[in-house]
């Protein structure tokens, strides 16, 4: 199994957004804490956005902000924005599609991986963006500045 790394990356930028009220941060500020390129910064976001999630301005004071309250705002909310799946596994040999251990296997990791995912996004549903930045700040996560 893998895992994307698009849920983490995401909740890190939305944390650096909660720290900065009323400020916006650019796609290459937020690109510089989260070690990536501010492509990866601007597809991420633009699908929170899509999902009401945050905000985006243009221009040279333009930037990306909250768009409600982090205590409004659950992982699951962010998880579900991103459309995917947290669990991924490959699946059997597609070649033989004709033994029934293969069918078997694979439909019993599927059945598996969605209780897992169900599991997930109900633990996701409980935890707010503001208890995550709470948690963060509590650790002395820097603010940029």
């Amino acid at each position: 199994m893998k895992r994307s790394s698009r849920l983490s990356i995401a909740l890190h930028a939305l944390v650096h957004l909660h720290a900065q009220p009323g400020k916006q941060l650019s796609s290459a500020a937020l690109a510089t804490c989260l070690m990536t390129n501010p492509v990866v910064v601007r597809r991420i976001l633009g699908e929170l956005r899509e999902a009401g999630i945050v905000d985006a301005s243009k221009g040279p004071n333009g930037g990306w902000t909250l768009s409600r309250a982090a205590t409004e705002i659950t992982l699951r909310d962010v998880y579900s924005a991103l459309g995917e799946r947290m669990l991924v596994r490959t699946e059997s040999d597609p070649g033989d599609v004709t033994c029934a251990i293969v069918r078997s296997v694979d439909r019993v990791m599927h059945d598996f991986l969605d209780d897992a995912e169900a599991l997930l996004a109900a633990r996701l549903q409980r935890v707010r963006l503001s208890d995550l930045a709470t948690d963060a700040l509590h650790a002395g996560f820097p603010r940029l500045d």
